[in-house]
């Protein structure tokens, strides 16, 4: 944390500097208070006599340091905000700067909902322990034990009855905050699930809706509502209990003092405002332990925060970059050489002894079974994973050599899951490639068939698209997606199931603009029907996590059962037959 708190430290002794001076104006006013009421109001030492002069001059003093203690006050508040708010921010930008280095496995690892509670509520946590730290740490122990010395100052009877309480009352918080701590983080996983079930909800509304699930929806969230809340009440218990047992002490103490003050003023030992004085110290030693309550509340919250937050910041990237910067003479040549995959946390591969080559220009199609491989493959290509053994070549280079960025400047995937952002059509196209003009945008939606439907919505390319794309169909959403891959030129394409929603007319449209406006460009197509793949170059068949065949559509016809299987669920068996004459 110190790497994030120096960066702002003037403005933390600032804060510290001018709490000082606010406190130190709080415990030197009892004091004065005492001789107004002693010498100015009783006249102890005049006969009984008062004095307005005394009141009036130790009255304007009093306003005086009032307004100083004011003015400092709100000086550390502007600079504890300046230097917690500043701390935070610096953490949150670095969190979200490694989790853009996670890889797929990384950020499974934690969820989403874990990680969305990290960013935000757990570094709030950190920025008001940074802040009640600077600013409660030190008005606390200055309060404390300010006041016991002045106590003692006043009167030695006073501190020692004071200071008998101290340890009884520090042990009490002790062993509340013993109890609460463990209850930190059990609250803060919790509030991962809640987090978590929340982002799940929302997103599967529409699921959520059509199956009716809705009331089982809401008892689930119930639960583990009910369970956040339990251990909140939890905590809130304990420090329930804290509080009011320390006040307890504390007016034990002040009537203790109230006894023995009063037999002193009796033996002449002290005098009216000495009491007083006495009184308003004791009462500020309250409000110190009262704080001291919440701070150590706060920072042991703020300390299970930042251990999770730690986990973030110090989770090194599973996929270490190359040095490579990707300029190779070929261009869009793939090669997977004897490549098996198995995902992080299984045992079983999914991809085993892939041996292929896809020469630059080629279509390529990968078909076979739901759960053979075959977006495995694909997401290999990107290096989105790590084969487990075996290499994959770009233009005759290792993944693994590459800078990421630039590996990936030379692919355009297009994945299954169609991804939009809130920002408008033209904006989304642009993803691919962020400098793209006017005219290269359009010229990109045309190729993917998007530019019609975009020229029939009232703004045309600046239409505001809703969250997640909710404002558009599937078959919008998947022609954006593919024209936001189109804009990039890049010299690999990737469509993962990527024209699913789309008619069949459409998609041959799609592909045969392709074809004309991207020809050098090396397409790989992942689809589950005939009609997508048939004419692709080659047709790689997948099976059991191998290749089964890999031929043209009519060779794969008369020599592949998978493929033919897959071809007579679709077509028929006299479509088969008119292939083949």
């Amino acid at each position: 944390m110190w790497k994030y708190i120096r960066q702002y430290l003037p403005y933390a002794v600032l804060a510290a500097l001018f709490m000082v001076g606010e406190v130190m104006m709080d415990l030197i006013q009892p004091s004065i208070m005492s001789r107004i009421v002693d010498e100015g109001v009783l006249g102890v030492n005049n006969g009984g006599v008062g004095d307005m002069n005394v009141i009036i001059t130790l009255g304007v003093q009093m306003i005086l340091l009032v307004l100083f203690g004011g003015f400092c006050g709100s000086m550390n508040n502007v600079f504890v905000h300046m230097s917690g708010q500043n701390i935070g921010n610096e953490i949150r930008k670095d969190c979200f700067r490694r989790i853009m280095t996670f890889s797929f496995p990384q950020l499974d690892k934690f969820g989403t909902g874990s990680l969305v509670t990290r960013v935000t509520n757990d570094i709030t946590q950190v920025q008001n322990f940074i802040s009640q730290f600077v600013r409660g740490m030190i008005r606390t122990f200055l309060l404390m034990f300010g006041s016991i010395y002045f106590m003692f100052a006043i009167n030695r009877k006073f501190g020692l009855i004071v200071l008998c309480a101290f340890p009884i009352i520090v042990g009490c918080m002790a062993f509340c905050l013993a109890k609460a701590d463990p209850l930190f983080s059990k609250l803060q996983k919790q509030l991962d699930a809640v987090n978590t079930m929340m982002q799940e909800d929302v997103s599967g509304i529409r699921i959520i809706k059509a199956c009716v699930r809705e009331i089982s929806e809401k008892i689930r969230f119930g639960k583990a509502n009910d369970e956040l809340v339990k251990t909140q009440l939890s905590v809130l218990v304990i420090f329930a209990f804290m509080n009011p047992v320390i006040n307890a002490l504390m007016y034990v103490v002040t009537a203790i003092i109230l006894k023995v003050g009063a037999l002193e003023v009796a033996n002449g030992g002290a005098t009216p405002g000495t009491i007083m004085a006495a009184i308003t110290y004791t009462t500020q030693l309250l409000h110190g332990i009262t704080m001291l309550v919440m701070l150590f509340q706060n920072i042991s919250r703020g300390l299970v925060s930042w251990k999770r937050v730690k986990e973030i910041l110090h989770s090194e990237p599973d996929l270490k970059d190359g040095s490579f910067d990707g300029q190779t003479e070929q261009q869009g040549k793939i090669e997977f050489q004897n490549v098996s995959f198995t995902y992080p946390g299984t045992d079983r591969p999914v991809l085993e002894h892939i041996d292929l080559t896809i020469h630059k220009g080629e279509t390529v199609a990968v078909m076979g079974a739901t759960g053979c491989g075959k977006t495995s493959l694909v997401n290999l290509i990107p290096r989105f994973y790590d084969v487990t053994s075996g290499a994959v070549l770009i233009d005759g280079v290792n993944v693994k050599e590459y800078r990421q960025s630039d590996l990936r400047g030379k692919i355009a995937p297009v994945l299954q899951k169609s991804e939009l952002f809130s920002e408008t059509i033209g904006q989304n196209i642009s993803w691919g490639k962020p400098s793209a003009s006017s005219e290269e945008i359009k010229a990109a939606a045309v190729t993917a068939q998007a530019d019609e439907f975009i020229s029939q919505t009232a703004e045309g390319y600046d239409t505001l698209v809703a969250e997640r794309g909710m404002s558009l169909s599937g078959g919008q959403k998947q022609r954006l997606s593919i024209a936001r891959a189109v804009v990039k030129n890049a010299e690999i394409l990737i469509f993962d199931d990527s024209t699913s929603a789309l008619d069949l007319k459409t998609e041959a449209k799609l592909y045969d603009s392709l074809q004309k406006t991207n020809p050098d460009s090396t397409k790989i197509i992942v689809a589950q029907r005939i009609a997508t793949v048939r004419r692709a170059d080659r047709i790689i068949v997948l099976e059991n996590g191998g290749v089964a065949a890999c031929g043209t559509h009519t060779e794969l016809l008369e020599s592949c059962p998978v493929y033919r299987d897959i071809y007579n669920s679709q077509i028929g068996k006299d479509g088969e037959e008119n292939e083949r004459a």
